[in-house]
């Protein structure tokens, strides 16, 4: 098999354990996003922890990128509480594809946090995402304004719009401390203990109990999300991102099928709409990442 071809495979193993992760933090039901989002991290850093120290790597971190490893912990933080909010108030698959509007996000941050240039095409991609979205969040309140009313789904869609927007910031911020020398699995564990230190206070000030099913679905879900994590990592490491990015939206095939026959969910027409018009610009812009390439390769 070759490297690209591994690479895809290992994407759509993530693609899959982070549909996994959805099931199981929905399946958890009525707990806050925070204690949901404390026990996710305390696995991740434990497998973390793990890594660090079978790789003889060692904790530490380069001084001058502390900065910037708050920043995108902490809006790592938020983008995961905020995600885990929609999961549990929306249509699995709704929530998963509004969780995919980070690397339109990205771009944005990119040319803000990094200075990248931004050009036209990417830009009119992004407007088009985002009108995509607009069907996914609730379409009567967008275009009806007059009779406009706040479905139970939009506040929540909103919300899972905002933890796409902290996700693209640290995406964009994971990059930066990667072009400055820091290691990927030292930025994973960082996240990780200082996810759990800030939201551990909140989720005992908002403790509800929780018995032995929902902490089993939640350490379930956490070795999901932890595995979904690296698999990630090693799709990136087999190929370039622009060749084989475009196949982490299988997630929402897979959100879709176990939304279907697990919770008994289909999305509505406008739903469908909104999915066809961001997948339709996700494979643009592969395409014409790839073929930009190309050019400069030759």
């Amino acid at each position: 098999m070759s490297d690209k071809n591994k690479g895809i495979l290992y994407i759509i193993l993530s693609a899959l354990s982070f549909a996994l992760m959805s099931t199981f933090v929905k399946l958890a039901g009525d707990l806050p996003s925070i204690q949901k989002s404390f026990f996710r991290n305390l696995i991740a850093l434990i497998f973390s922890t793990i890594i660090l120290i079978k790789s003889n790597e060692g904790f530490f971190f380069k001084k001058q990128n502390l900065k910037l490893l708050i920043l995108r912990a902490f809006f790592g933080t938020v983008g995961l509480i905020f995600n885990f909010y929609a999961i549990d108030n929306l249509i699995l698959a709704d929530a998963s594809m509004i969780a995919k509007l980070s690397p339109f996000f990205v771009i944005i941050f990119s040319f803000l946090i990094l200075k990248e240039k931004i050009k036209l095409w990417q830009i009119l991609s992004i407007i088009i995402a985002f009108i995509g979205s607009i069907f996914i969040i609730n379409p009567d309140f967008i275009f009806n304004i007059p009779n406009a009313n706040l479905s139970l789904n939009t506040i929540p869609a909103l919300i899972g719009v905002l933890g796409a927007m902290s996700a693209g910031i640290a995406y964009t911020l994971i990059r930066k401390l990667t072009l400055n020398g820091e290691r990927g699995s030292f930025i994973i564990f960082f996240f990780s203990a200082f996810s759990c230190i800030v939201t551990l206070p909140m989720a005992i000030l908002n403790y509800k109990p929780i018995n032995f099913i929902q902490i089993l679905y939640l350490i379930i879900a956490g070795i999901f999300a932890s595995f979904g994590q690296f698999a990630i990592t090693f799709a990136y490491k087999k190929a370039p991102a622009r060749e084989i990015s475009i196949f982490d939206y299988s997630q929402i095939i897979f959100s879709t099928i176990i939304g279907y026959f697990v919770f008994g969910q289909i999305p509505d027409k406008y739903s469908f709409l909104g999915y066809f018009i961001i997948l339709f610009v996700a494979i643009f812009i592969f395409f014409m990442n790839n073929k930009n390439n190309k050019y400069t390769k030759n």
